[in-house]
């Protein structure tokens, strides 16, 4: 972890796991009469995961696909027929997009400080997103 406040999170919860542990193997010896590593006597951990940026999988997968289900198959959502079902349920599950807390919630935020919360380190790969001042409620809900 890069950012110092979001380490001294991780890290306080790695100290507390680290005294689970401590309190479970004096619990084994006290009730159990066990050392730790005649239950567990391979104690060796598998190799760290190694986490990187994912920042440009992510945006190539935003980029390139704009599919929905279609039957048993995919389709993009642009190619669908207007009275495809897909846009028949979105309409009944949401009925008037705005009305979502979701868009609510991203319009209200969007009034007070004059654009969206997102964090970018380049322009959005999907055109129609790009404009940070606007929630766009159409992405994804309608055809050409």
């Amino acid at each position: 972890e890069t950012d110092p406040a979001v380490k001294k999170v991780w890290e306080h919860h790695l100290y507390q796991e680290i005294a689970h542990l401590q309190a479970a193997a004096q619990l084994l010896e006290k009730y159990e009469n066990k050392h730790w590593s005649e239950v567990i006597p391979n104690g060796a951990f598998p190799e760290l995961l190694k986490f990187h940026s994912n920042i440009d999988y992510v945006r190539d997968v935003l980029r390139t696909v704009s599919l929905t289900a279609h039957k048993e198959d995919y389709m993009p959502v642009q190619d669908l027929p207007k009275d495809y079902e897909f846009f028949k349920l979105q309409d009944k599950i949401n009925g008037n997009v705005k009305s979502v807390p979701s868009h609510r919630t991203i319009a209200e935020y969007i009034d007070e400080f004059g654009q969206d919360y997102r964090f970018e380190v380049a322009p959005h790969p999907v055109v129609t997103l790009r404009n940070r001042e606007k929630d766009n409620i159409s992405v994804g809900r309608e055809t050409n």
